[in-house]
């Protein structure tokens, strides 16, 4: 199948929001044209880039480079984008995943979402774009981690679940669970407001910053998997629950 080009190169502008000093983006691309051009851009940048052609070599550099972030293309030799991000995924949860795709299909980018990118940009693109999606979600990840200087939220606790923000750490009576980073907001934003119910379309807008109608599958299908990962009977959820029609909420029993 042909796989489509990014736009022409764009010169990087000067911005008030550098990265950190020999930030690493790994970009996994097999398109030669489209590698070099990422990676020029964000070493223009001040980003360190390191590189890999195929799914395989993109798995080994994320464990073995240890990036911020990672740049995925979905079309890959080897292993597929979706293999890729799951098996990093189950070793790498809260590494900030974005994936390309040369197929304007809304299938397509909710797998994506599914298996666990964070973002995803449909060929061709503008790199000032994936710039800023790649500022974003290093932004997020540095909030998550406490830089600032800001003081570190309380623990959440909850009928045996305790969430720590500044760690990033979830418990059940004090076993260890392991999220995504999507899952750990899911779960974060409901046990700090009880009873409070969010509609799909406020959790699109918010966790996932999307205004589009199509991807209610994304949040049903994060849904499943973090009560697979924090209910005791999944099938009928204590913690998380769905209000039909409308959204989730957790539960407000004491």
């Amino acid at each position: 199948m042909q796989k489509t080009r990014a736009k022409e190169p764009e010169l990087p502008q000067k911005s008030p929001d550098p990265p950190a000093p020999a930030e690493k983006l790994l970009v996994v691309e097999d398109d030669p044209a489209i590698q070099q051009m990422i990676r020029d851009y964000f070493r223009h940048l001040g980003y360190d880039v390191v590189t890999a052609g195929d799914g395989e070599g993109g798995v080994k550099a994320a464990f073995a480079e240890r990036p911020a972030a990672m740049i995925l293309d979905l079309m890959l030799p080897k292993l597929d984008g979706l293999a890729v991000c799951r098996q990093v995924r189950e070793r790498n949860p809260s590494l900030p995943i974005i994936m390309l795709t040369a197929k304007d299909d809304l299938v397509d980018k909710v797998l994506g979402l599914e298996m666990g990118a964070d973002d995803y940009m449909t060929k061709p693109f503008s790199l000032r774009e994936l710039e800023a999606r790649v500022k974003s979600v290093l932004r997020r990840t540095r909030a998550k981690a406490g830089e600032g200087g800001a003081e570190d939220p309380a623990p959440i606790v909850r009928r045996g679940l305790r969430i720590d923000p500044s760690r990033r750490e979830v418990t059940i009576e004090g076993r260890a669970v392991e999220l995504t980073p999507k899952e750990f907001e899911l779960l974060a934003l409901f046990a700090a407001h009880p009873g409070r119910v969010y509609s799909r379309k406020f959790l699109l807008e918010n966790i996932w910053d999307y205004t589009y109608s199509g991807y209610d599958r994304t949040i049903d299908s994060h849904i499943n998997r973090l009560r697979a990962k924090v209910e005791e009977d999944p099938e009928r959820p204590k913690l998380v629950l769905t209000v039909w029609g409308v959204g989730y909420k957790f539960t407000d029993e004491a």
